[in-house]
């Protein structure tokens, strides 16, 4: 199971638009996926459109067993292969600015209880097929309790950004935080890239920021970068994928999603180790 975070510390560049459009792709091309809600303003819940629950990430993050989990995990409205730890305004109780070690890896334990789960043995057919390939982790855009729980529990981190004057700072703190979680609690934590959103084409403010972020950080940016289309809006207040929105724009949007995906299936097998018999 990877379990990939998507992170911001500056608010409004698209990282829940960039969380869900890696579940969209996952979907689509049968990856089962598990998106966590962490941003107390559950705008990527509104989006899936899951069913109702009894518990929500909060509950789950007051306390970490097994039945809480899976009375907050739902199917997602769009479809087979996607299941949502829903979010709440609630969740913000636990974005203390500096918590505790216990406080920071219950998310990683409540992962831990439907890590490596099987939706079947395989049978004859080999090794059986895994509940959950991908987990998405949305963060809030503030380094707290939340954010660090994620970062805790992450195998890789995405780091989000807009191509203006603010982003170079924001990406570098971000960096920095996921730096320091390595550090502090979680050694197989690494940054899979950064990702420039809402990328104007012949802007030239646009293009400055881009090469500025690439000479600070080098490969680390992603060459692909996602275009501002108005498609992206369109299909969320839909409560669709962007790959099920059928117009030009949406396409393009969708392809970098694809790439995104192939990037990180191909970093899981750097995971964690598998465990012991």
């Amino acid at each position: 199971m990877q379990v990939v975070a998507t992170l911001s510390l500056k608010g409004g560049v698209g990282k829940t638009t960039v969380a869900l459009g890696l579940a969209g792709a996952a979907q689509r091309h049968g990856v089962s996926t598990l998106v966590v809600d962490l941003d107390p303003q559950a705008n990527a819940t509104t989006a899936l459109d899951p069913e109702p629950t009894t518990a929500t990430v909060a509950d789950v993050l007051d306390e970490p067993r097994r039945a809480v989990v899976e009375r907050a995990i739902a199917p997602s409205a769009w479809g087979e292969g996607l299941d949502v730890m829903v979010g709440a305004e609630q969740t913000e109780r636990h974005n203390h600015p500096d918590p505790g070690a216990a406080q920071l890896h219950r998310l990683d334990r409540a992962l831990q209880r439907i890590a490596g789960e099987l939706l079947s043995d395989g049978g004859e057919d080999g090794p059986g097929q895994e509940r959950y390939r991908l987990v998405v982790v949305d963060c809030p855009p503030s380094l707290g309790q939340l954010t660090r729980s994620a970062l805790s529990a992450a195998d890789r981190a995405i780091l989000v950004t807009d191509p203006t004057m603010f982003s170079v700072s924001g990406v570098q703190r971000a960096f920095d935080a996921v730096q320091t979680e390595r550090e502090r609690s979680n050694d197989r934590l690494q940054p899979l890239g950064v990702l420039v959103n809402r990328v104007r084409p012949r802007n030239t403010e646009h293009e400055f920021r881009i090469t500025e972020l690439r000479e600070l950080f080098g490969p680390l940016v992603f060459n692909s970068v996602l275009p501002d289309r108005s498609a992206v809006q369109q299909a969320q207040g839909a409560c669709l994928p962007i790959q099920a929105w059928d117009t030009p724009g949406a396409r393009e949007v969708a392809a970098v999603f694809t790439s995104l995906l192939g990037r990180v299936l191909r970093s899981a097998s750097r995971n964690r180790p598998a465990a012991s018999a």
